[in-house]
């Protein structure tokens, strides 16, 4: 049982999130941390694995068929390498949090409630996006240090970039849905490739059972190849949609998970 739900979860997490560019990790998080199956440093750990599978495909397949709109790779490039800054620095956040809680299990809580406020404010963007003024940054140093902050938050809360990156992308540089989303998985990518590497180096690996992972990952590529090919496939204001009733999801998830870990 316990495997048919981590199947379900991280393959269609990481279908929608191939769809959005919200990486899929903010579903798989909050709902196994939800279903209690695992620890919350496994939970993390195992989510950032399957969201930088899904990336890598996703991003893969988008880069091979010609999109309707630019991909500026110098652009990406800066904000993924300000990602891969603030997610070392995440990383460390993040144990420095475990270390100094008497219980780690209450940093589930922590993740949480930064996810819960992050998401409430995404779905408010989202929905009065079209009434909110853009700005169209292209001060290198500017996009480098908002990519910190991206890699930071994305890596502390364990979910791999999630909806914080589509609002970002929407409002400091103007992109439509599909052309934010497409962004959004390019930087999850190197924060999470970094934040991989910080892990494993460091030793701080939580314990868990390789056949699981194994699990995840598979269907971290299936999810974004399938992902892939439905965003090709819909209009960017069903993203949309499917986006906002997303944000509302994990909220009510979230916010189960804060008073669950207290």
């Amino acid at each position: 049982m316990e495997y048919l739900i981590i199947i379900l979860v991280c393959f269609f997490s990481s279908v929608v999130g191939a769809i959005c560019g919200i990486g899929g990790g903010v579903i798989i998080k909050p709902v196994l941390d939800a279903v209690g199956i695992m620890a919350v440093t496994t939970v993390s750990f195992l989510s950032g694995c399957t969201v930088l599978s899904m990336s890598v495909v996703s991003l893969y397949k988008n880069l091979r068929k010609k999109a309707d709109f630019p991909f500026d790779k110098v652009f990406a490039t800066v904000l993924a390498l300000g990602s891969v800054v603030g997610g070392l620095t995440g990383k460390e956040l993040y144990q420095s949090v475990i270390e100094h809680l008497s219980d780690s299990s209450r940093v589930g809580a922590v993740q949480a409630g930064i996810l819960t406020l992050i998401t409430l404010g995404t779905l408010i963007y989202t929905v009065f996006k079209k009434k909110i003024p853009t700005k169209n940054i292209r001060n290198k140093a500017v996009i480098f240090i908002i990519g910190i902050v991206l890699g930071m938050m994305s890596s502390f809360l364990g979910i791999g970039g999630g909806p914080i990156n589509l609002v970002v992308l929407f409002y400091f540089f103007s992109m439509e849905t599909k052309q934010a989303a497409l962004n959004s998985i390019y930087v999850i990518m190197f924060s999470q490739i970094s934040s991989l590497l910080s892990t494993l180096l460091k030793g701080n690996t939580p314990p868990f059972e390789p056949q699981i992972l194994l699990l995840m990952i598979g269907c971290g590529v299936f999810g974004g190849l399938a992902g892939s090919r439905i965003n090709r496939q819909i209009r960017s204001e069903a993203v949309d949609k499917l986006f906002m009733g997303l944000m509302g999801v994990i909220i009510c998830i979230s916010v189960y998970n804060i008073f669950r870990y207290l």
